[in-house]
């Protein structure tokens, strides 16, 4: 059996004081959890990983049911495997992440959430906002001069806000890359 790379973002942590992680410490945790080939990125809770287990569910609930029982924080996560990543990067809008005036991030979402739930409830701005479906990922684009007027904002006030995570489009590439070139 194969080694399958898996990506876990994990939702929340660093972020304005609350749920602190070192990333040397999130990366120990991973090895006690016997995931090999581990590779943190930046401080937001990016963890690059490979394991045997091919149930992305288990794996998710795994590193949650740890990350509680070691840090007492509950962390919802999203998983995704080297080839779902590669196909959010390569299968990307047409021009996303092209235009210098635009803002572009990417929706992740944790399971069970499903896209059609999601798209439902984000809302966009005419003129402002973009917003592309894709494969259990949303694609979002801002106008940077009118970011004060988006609607995207409005998503922390939304039924699905804890079921997601958002990643800006330079550091989804570079994830890919990490994952692409790693072990």
């Amino acid at each position: 059996m194969d080694k399958i790379k898996y990506l876990a973002l994990l939702r929340g942590i660093n972020v304005g004081g609350k749920n602190i992680i070192k990333m040397d410490e999130l990366k120990k945790l991973f090895e006690e959890m016997k995931f090999i080939n581990i590779k943190t990125y930046i401080q937001s809770g990016n963890v690059i990983f490979q394991d045997y287990e091919n149930n992305k569910i288990k794996i998710q609930k795994k590193i949650e049911k740890i990350l509680y029982k070691k840090l007492n924080i509950s962390i919802n996560i999203a998983i995704f495997t080297f080839s779902e990543i590669e196909e959010i990067v390569n299968k990307k809008p047409k021009k996303f992440g092209e235009d210098i005036e635009n803002k572009y991030e990417v929706i992740y979402l944790i399971e069970p959430l499903n896209i059609n739930e999601a798209i439902k409830e984000i809302k966009t701005r005419e003129g402002v906002d973009k917003m592309f479906k894709g494969k259990n990922v949303i694609y979002i684009s801002r106008l940077i001069k009118n970011l004060n007027k988006s609607y995207f904002s409005k998503i922390i006030d939304t039924p699905i806000y804890q079921n997601i995570t958002i990643r800006n489009w330079n550091t989804t590439k570079k994830l890919y890359e990490l994952m692409k070139n790693g072990n």
